[in-house]
């Protein structure tokens, strides 16, 4: 150890929250993901928010160009991905105009001085330098020259200028890997391996890396490193994973837990397009992944599909949703097993594409001409992710229904640690099919009013589906009154029923307690924090969260009328409070904020003191 490090301070911290900002040219995403990727791997919890820009070519040192990376990371359990940085890492000075706002006060800044010339602040539209006219006294600012430094250790290496400074994201990855005191081989090995083919690329960002390492090693600059401890986690396997990439996983597992083949017909669409990136990595399963033209046709192929005996599957978000209604009628009306993934973001219409929502919940509902019913499901966490895709498939293939499933730019985006279970943990999918051709009967039903299965092609097993109704049994087409309002009936009771095989809501906190604050999909983090904090503060709270919506679990009611306040945050306008009322007849006091962004834990700890009648001093 050389004697520089013995002379750095250590200092020891329980959480920290990290954002990675630069030019969306600057590699920030990578950066956030290495960072999280080796954190994760040291045994610390973390939850991670990655932000990109809404314009694909959003002008270069512009506010609109800045391409953001917030990682929470901690030795105990982190649910959120921070509310405010305690350090910040910009790239440039519009990286650091855009976030300046939402550091905690005494925040450390790491600054790319280089970039802090006329043109830079010209485009971030400065009048003034930050760096020179004291606006960031409240702040530890460390100015380094993260470009000229960069350009400095790849100056043998042949590549152009231009080449050089794409490395310099590698040089602020390696500075941060030491003051935190990250190991930097993880990173090393992944650079062999994804530029294995480009030698000179290899070479040059390890250097980079190493360099920024070093740097923060024996400069006089950082006179503290930090070290946060591993986090207490259940024994087991793990691996940091997006909410998109757990949807893929869990399809997967869905797939082989029901011995069906998988087939996802999909268009691709932000920010859902990474499952069928993910999915089509998967042929050696058995995975049949289709890029349709349109959103029409992606999820009319997986109808198709369904009709074939596939576990069938479209993904989408919420414009892609809206094309997909008409098809989606007409999964509810053949009655046919098949799962739409909705990865919501902002809106209306292409809205805000890059940026997390909850507001496609009564697009999901209703939005179908006719009596069209349709089961929804939502994960509240990107591993959550997994097991939600593996439920949607379950209530899909034993009810004989299209389910939506619903999860948002946030968690689909964003990642944590999650422990691969083990395959005995997993329930088999248990498939019915129509195993009599000679009383066969395309809509004779069982207890629960599901209609047998019959893949196409099965020998005996012939029928014709479509989307004009059908008469009750025989599946002939029928424009008998009676006999429509009797499969109407049928048809929304069938999913009713699903409530019977779907766990109770449980309930999470102070059992005396007079108020109760629920919530649903990627909130929920957010309001578990929140919960805890004022708890902590003396204050009697209780918590329940929505994996199911349509139908509520059975209990639901029961719950909900215990207490005497029910407090629902929500990222729309009311959604879920709406759905509520309507089936429950109770009161909500709402608080809804729909900024693209996920809820601050500080803000709703706030929210639930004042209904508290509490001081929130």
């Amino acid at each position: 150890m050389s004697e520089e490090i013995k002379q750095k301070k250590v200092e020891s911290l329980t959480d920290v929250t990290v954002m990675f900002a630069g030019d969306s040219g600057d590699g920030m995403q990578l950066t956030g993901t290495q960072f999280s990727n080796t954190t994760a791997l040291v045994g610390n919890d973390l939850n991670t928010l990655p932000d990109y820009p809404a314009e694909i070519r959003a002008p270069a040192g512009t506010i609109y160009g800045v391409s953001g990376f917030q990682l929470h990371f901690g030795s105990g359990n982190v649910h959120t991905p921070g509310d405010s940085p305690d350090v910040l890492v910009a790239m440039n000075p519009a990286a650091l105009k855009k976030n300046l706002p939402n550091l905690k006060p005494n925040a450390m800044i790491i600054i790319n001085s280089d970039a802090f010339d006329s043109k830079g602040l010209k485009l971030a539209k400065y009048e003034k330098d930050p760096l020179k006219d004291g606006s960031l006294a409240g702040f530890k600012v460390f100015e380094v020259q993260i470009t000229t430094l960069t350009q400095n250790a790849l100056s043998d290496t042949g590549l152009s200028v231009k080449d050089i400074q794409r490395s310099k994201n590698f040089f602020a990855l390696g500075l941060m890997y030491w003051l935190f005191d990250r190991p930097i081989e993880p990173t090393i090995e992944w650079v062999e391996t994804k530029f294995k083919k480009q030698p000179i690329l290899v070479d040059a960002n390890i250097k980079a890396l190493k360099a920024g390492y070093y740097y923060g090693d024996t400069t006089e600059m950082f006179a503290t490193k930090f070290k946060v401890e591993s986090s207490k986690l259940t024994p087991g396997r793990y691996k940091n994973i997006s909410g998109n990439e757990a949807t893929a996983a869990g399809l997967v597992a869905a797939s082989l837990l029901s011995d069906l083949p998988l087939f996802l017909g999909s268009y691709p669409i932000t920010p859902a397009s990474e499952i069928l990136h993910t999915l089509s990595k998967y042929k050696n399963y058995g995975v049949i992944t289709f890029q349709a033209e349109d959103e029409i046709s992606g999820i009319s192929s997986a109808i198709g599909a369904s009709f074939g005996g596939h576990l069938a599957i479209t993904t989408t978000s919420g414009p892609g949703l809206a094309l997909k209604t008409e098809a989606a009628g007409l999964a509810v009306i053949t009655e046919l097993p098949l799962v739409i993934v909705d990865v919501q973001r902002g809106g209306p219409s292409t809205g805000l594409p890059t940026k997390t929502e909850q507001a496609d919940l009564l697009q999901a509902m209703y939005a179908r001409n006719g009596e069209a019913p349709i089961p929804i499901v939502a994960a509240s966490t990107p591993s959550d992710c997994f097991y939600m895709a593996i439920e949607a498939s379950r209530i899909a293939l034993q009810h004989m229904t299209p389910v939506i499933l619903l999860t948002d730019g946030y968690i689909a985006n964003g990642t944590e640690p999650w422990r691969i279970p083990e395959v005995s943990e997993l329930k088999k999918i248990e498939v019915k099919y129509a195993d009599n051709p000679e009383t066969f009967q395309p809509y004779n039903r069982d207890e629960n009013l599901v209609r047998p299965w019959a893949p196409a092609g099965t020998p005996g097993f012939e029928h014709r589906i479509g989307g004009l109704e059908k008469s009750n049994i025989t599946g002939d087409v029928s424009y008998d009154p009676d006999n429509h309002h009797e499969m109407v009936k049928i048809r929304a009771e069938k999913v009713n029923r699903i409530k019977n095989f779907i766990p109770d809501l449980e309930v999470l906190g102070d059992k005396d307690a007079d108020t109760i604050v629920i919530g649903w999909g990627g909130t929920y983090g957010a309001i578990y924090d929140a919960v805890d904090r004022v708890r902590e503060k003396g204050h009697k709270v209780a918590q329940a969260h929505f994996r199911y919506i349509h139908p509520f679990p059975k209990n639901t009611g029961e719950v909900l009328k215990k207490y005497k306040k029910v407090i629902l945050p929500e990222i729309n306008d009311g959604q879920l409070a709406k759905l509520l009322k309507a089936e429950f007849l109770i009161d909500i006091i709402q608080h809804n904020l729909i900024r693209g962004l996920p809820f601050r834990s500080s803000d709703l700890e706030k929210v639930i003191i004042e209904n508290l009648g509490g001081n929130n001093d």
